[in-house]
Formats: C-alpha cells, structure tokens, sequence
C-alpha cells in the first residue's frame, strides 16, 4: 500500500495508467498492462524531453513518437488527452475500441492527430522509427546550414519483449546502427511477459548484448516502475550519443499497482475487472472516480501546450531566416512539405515507339527512375541486395550511409520486411519524400505485412518488383512468381501494375509519383526479359488500368487481354486471327484496380458486356480473372509452380506462345 501523500510527478504517471485502466475496463476489450508498467518512462520522455504542440500535430520540426507495442495504446492515447491534443477528448477515451471512435484497438496514424505510424504487428512500430530518423538526417544533411538549422528532430520509440523477438525488429535495429542513426532513442519496455506467460518459454538471450553488436549506445534501467531520475538521466545521456543509435533498456512490472494480476499474462491482454481494479486504486491511493483526473494534474500536463507553441514559434522563426538568406533551398523544401510537383516533371519520363529497342521493362524503370531523380529531388530509395538485378541505382547520385545522409541510393541489404517497414517510415515522416524500395516480386512473400501497412496507413511508397514471371527462367520454381501479383491485387488501396512495354513504364512511375502524393502506394511488377515497344501505347492511357491496345472494325468477336510480358503476344496472335478474317480486339490491362476506378462508361467502352468470348493471358494464376473473363471466355494460366529452364523454354512449356493463344482462341470462338 502507497502513502497517501504523493508527489505531482507520481500522480501524473497514476493518471496515465488509470485513464487506460478505465478505458479498458469500459470497452471490456484491451490490454492494461504495458501502460500500468510503462507510464513512468512514457511520462518523463513527453513531459521532460519530447519537443511537440498539441495544437499544431503536423508541425514539421517536432520530435516523433511511435509506440511499437501498439497493443499498448491506451498509453498513447491517454498521453495525447492529457497533454491537450484536441483528437482525443475524454468522450474519445470512453469510446476507446468502438466503432469510429479516434481511439482503435491499436494506433492509426490515419485516424487519430498525434499518432504519426501505425502500429500493432509487432516490430513494424521500431522497423517504422528507423526510416522516420532516417528521413530526418537525409533532410537535416541536405537543408542545414552552418548558421541555420532548419531541421533537428528526434524519433522516439517505446517497444516491448514482443517487437524484439520478431525479425523485422533486427533487421531493421542492424541497419541503423550501420547508419549510425544518433537521433533515434528506443525504450525497450523489458517487462518479461507476453501472452504465453513469462519470456523465459521462448526468449532468454541478452537483447542489450545484441543491441551492441549492432552498434547501438545501450544502457539499463533497473527499476522502471519508480525511478524517475533515473529514466530521465538515461535519455539525457541517449541524447548526448549522436553518432549511434540509443536502446535504453528499462525493467518494470506489467500490470504494475494490481495486486493479483501484476507481472502476469493476465495484465496482458485481458481486463482487470471491477474488483481488481478497486484493489488497484487503494495499491496505489488513486482515490478518484472513472476518468475523473485531478485538476493539479491537468494543469501539469497542459503545459505541454504552452512548451509546443514555443517551440513552433522559434521554429518559425529560423523558418523565415532561412528563406531569406537561402531562398531556392527554402524554395524545394516548402514544396516538398506541401506535397506538390514541379511543373512538368513527367515531361522528363521517356517515350517510345515499336522502332525502339525492346528492353525489360525492369530497364525501362531504371531509365525512368534516373530520368525523375535530377526532377524530383524528393525521390531516394535502393534494393535489398538486388541493385544491379532490380536495375535501382540513381547514376551520379551517392549511397545513403554514415556521414553522408544527403544521399539518395539507400542499400537495405538482404532485409526485405525492413525495408519495407522503413520505407513506410520515410513516407509517413510528412516531408514529402518518396521512397521506393525493391526486390524480386517472389519475395514480397518476406515483406507482405510492410507492403500491406503501406496501404492501410496510407504510406506514399513505391514497390518496384523485378522478376515478375516464370519468365526469369534457370531459378526455378523457388524463384518464379506464379500466385504474388493476385495476391497483392488482393491488398485494399494498394496500387499493382504490370506494365507491358517502355511507354507503359513511364505511365506506372507517372501514376505512381501520383500516388505518392495522394498518400497511396503503387506496386510495379517488372519483367526480366526483354519485350518490344507496342505501337498503341501511351504513357497517360496507363492511368485508365486498361485500354485498347488494337481493334478491328465493329463489334469485335473475341477480345484478347494481356498483362505484362503476354500482351505483346496477344497482339501477335490477333494479327494472324484477323487474317482469317475474325474481328479482334487486344486489350492491354496493366492495372486491374485503375481499371475498376473508371465509369461504367469507359469500361463498357474497353470490354463491352456483349462481347462474351474473352481470353485473358497472365503468366500467373488464374484466380480473380472472373471479373472481366465471363462464363463464355478463358485464360492461359499458371495454376501450379513454374520449373528450372531458360525463360524462353518455361514460357513455351507452359503454353505462352503465339501459336498456342491463337490455338486458344479459336478453340473458343469454335
């Protein structure tokens, strides 16, 4: 039992783990335990050291806060209603989980000012926090000046045993310590419990060790639960460290104050209950009503409001000293915040025509992407360990390393889910930089819950995915894509394309620039071989999803549609097709969900409902083609795994050629 006399500083952190212990209570869903334990640190981290204004969220030069272990997020919650965020007033906490209430079941960025990632699969929050500070060194290496620091901001982020047992997190801690990261600060809420009892079932190794194998300032906290000063001291000293990364590693009690279900699985995931939370309050002389905080309390936190206009203000300040002393640099930064583009900078993506040297349309991004990075200063990204497969590098452009954050070719290393993860983070640091990350499509398999973040978070990323088929060839079927593009057709606001030839190219990048602006990502599916340049295609029809690439006159008789690498051979075949004198249209599909945001007009226009014989050709399965492929039509497909041979060989045996489209086609047309 506690005394009855308390310090402002202890009733403050009491405030915090009583808001989530009441919310929590109320929706009788959630997990109580991480913000009873991690009050403290949360406490003194927003009170002492976190530079923000509530009433400004979206102010540029504010320090970032992400809650890893965002099952926890009560604690972020209650942290925004007392320091005065106007997003979460009381009437949002006691709507903590219901339906459109600002306070979800775990951190949306998307719904809630203040909440600047989402978070909740485990890991993602931290891997997140690596690209948020790595966005701000980029900015700060680039925009500062000697006597004008326009940029100066730390990334905080508070994680749990969870977030450390799963991969991402170490991939992504590894790479920034190779980076040298020294204004990202994580505290490790090391509590011992997850959902299946005590850590020490699955998770026994020495984290701080392993944190300084990757090259982080580590230090410990022995007594999370009570010792103020000495969290305070430890970030201070984080603070002092600019040249790594901190990890403050601090010990406490989850479910810290219940009698019974503290340092237990029960404090985890399930509420307290009435009568164990009346325990709780007498444990730690809490002697006030549901949701009712002290007035002294209030006081306290809301100073946060005066602190943050400061803050602002004095930023504004150097703001305008630096526009008038460096007006172009202030100039691109201004529009880079705004989220506009220059004008014209899409003149810069090159055209083609069929007397132009077919390539693989993963070159023709490489063109495209060194062809935008002179006119789109924002644009920065790299391959994980696949740069020279990928075609990724900006020429004339250094690598993203120690010491030289102004660079703009990032190497991730072999480390797809981080790179992912981090990715979203430098989308979502709000300072208009467009990140792109790629890979081989097959191993989107690795990254799949990044990529899937990216839309749901609304993360203006570009995935570029080379390899895209069976066509890749002697890799074999470990290598070869065959379910991956319907899958992540599958994704919800997430934006595929698969381009056909080098106009079709530059069209995705132009969308998907686009995109990025608007806050959505776009996944680009690549070819490795080479493919000729069609003589209908365009750079804007790309933006419809589909098009009709050639046609007969009249009412066509059969419609070929093609994605990728087989459009090119639907055309081939309706020229023989024609020649016998069936009318035939080519549709060119890059994008089945550009296609589906058109009218009704424009589609019926593309691929009328009359024309029931259709033959889609995809070097992929054949699920979700029903939706533009009627009970009258047909695919050629890839419904099992490819196989080990030169890509000209696999595409052959599995029947995309010309002969055997035509053979297809006339099959249906009967």
């Amino acid at each position: 039992m506690v005394v009855a006399t308390q310090s402002l500083q202890e009733l403050c952190v009491n405030a915090i783990r009583f808001l989530s212990i009441d919310a929590v209570e109320k929706a009788k869903s959630g997990h109580p335990g991480l913000p009873m334990g991690a009050a403290p640190m949360a406490f003194v981290l927003w009170d002492q050291f976190m530079r923000f204004n509530p009433k400004s969220p979206k102010w540029f030069n504010r320090d970032r806060f992400v809650l890893s272990a965002g099952h926890g997020c009560m604690l972020q919650y209650a942290l925004l209603h007392l320091t005065g965020f106007d997003s979460v007033p009381m009437d949002q906490i006691k709507q903590f989980r219901q339906w459109g209430s600002k306070t979800p079941g775990h951190p949306e960025n998307f719904v809630t000012d203040g909440v600047e990632v989402t978070t909740g699969p485990l890991g993602q929050g931290i891997a997140n926090g690596v690209g948020l500070a790595l966005a701000e060194a980029h900015l700060a290496a680039r925009f500062n000046k000697p006597d004008c620091t326009l940029v100066d901001h730390y990334t905080y982020v508070i994680l749990g045993d969870g977030c450390n047992m799963e991969g991402i997190s170490g991939e992504a801690c590894s790479l920034a310590g190779h980076w040298g990261l020294g204004k990202l600060i994580a505290l490790y809420d090391d509590n011992h419990i997850s959902i299946d009892g005590s850590t020490d079932i699955a998770f026994t190794e020495d984290v701080s060790k392993r944190f300084e194998a990757y090259g982080w300032h580590v230090q410990h906290v022995e007594n999370g639960n009570t010792d103020l000063d000495a969290i305070a001291a430890a970030i201070a000293a984080a603070k002092a460290v600019t040249d790594k990364p901190s990890m403050i590693k601090v010990t406490t009690t989850i479910g810290y104050g219940s009698p019974n279900k503290a340092n237990t699985a029960d404090a985890h995931g399930s509420v307290l209950g009435a009568s164990e939370i009346e325990l709780t309050r007498k444990q730690l002389g809490w002697e006030h009503e549901p949701f009712d905080i002290p007035q002294d309390v209030l006081n306290h936190f809301h100073k946060a409001i005066e602190r943050g206009a400061e803050y602002e203000n004095e930023w504004k300040q150097v703001w305008e000293t630096y526009k008038n002393n460096y007006p172009s640099e202030a100039a691109l930064f201004d529009r880079m915040l705004s989220g506009e583009l220059p004008e014209d900078w899409d003149k810069a993506l090159p055209t083609y025509t069929p007397a132009d040297k077919g390539l693989a349309t993963r070159k023709h991004s490489e063109i495209c992407l060194n062809a935008l990075a002179p006119v789109l200063s924002e644009l920065l990204g790299g391959s994980a360990d696949l740069t020279h497969s990928n075609y990724t590098e900006l020429e004339h452009i250094g690598n993203f390393q120690k010491g030289q954050y102004q660079e703009r070719n990032v190497h991730f290393g072999v480390r797809e889910h981080a790179m992912g993860a981090i990715c979203n983070g430098i989308a979502l640091h709000g300072s208009g930089l467009i990140p792109y990350g790629a890979t081989f499509l097959i191993f989107t398999d690795y990254m799949r819950n990044s990529i899937r973040l990216s839309a749901l978070s609304e993360a203006g990323v570009i995935w570029v995915m080379t390899h895209d088929s069976i066509a890749l060839g002697e890799d074999g079927p470990t290598h070869q894509p065959v379910e991956h593009i319907v899958s992540l057709r599958a994704i919800p606001e997430l934006t595929v394309i698969r381009p056909a030839d080098g106009n079709e190219t530059s069209g995705a990048y132009k969308v998907a620039v686009e995109n990025a602006k608007k806050n959505r990502p776009t996944l680009l599916a690549l070819s490795r071989q080479n493919l000729p340049n069609l003589a209908g295609s365009s750079i804007d029809i790309v933006a419809k999803g589909a098009y009709i690439l050639s046609d007969s006159e009249g009412t066509p008789d059969l419609i070929l549609i093609g994605t990728g690498g087989e459009t090119y051979q639907c055309e081939k075949a309706a020229e023989i097709i024609r020649g016998e004198g069936t009318k035939v249209r080519v549709v060119s599909m890059p994008s089945w969900e550009l296609f589906d945001e058109q009218d009704a007009e424009y589609r019926e226009s593309v691929l009328p409902k009359a024309v029931r014989k259709r033959l889609a050709v995809e070097a992929g399965i054949s699920l979700g083609w029903c939706r533009y492929v009627t009970d009258e039509g047909s695919t050629i497909s890839v419904d099992t795994f490819g196989a080990s041979a030169p890509g000209n060989v696999v595409l052959e045996k599995f029947g995309y050629t010309i002969d055997n489209i035509v053979a297809k086609a006339k099959a249906l047309l009967g």
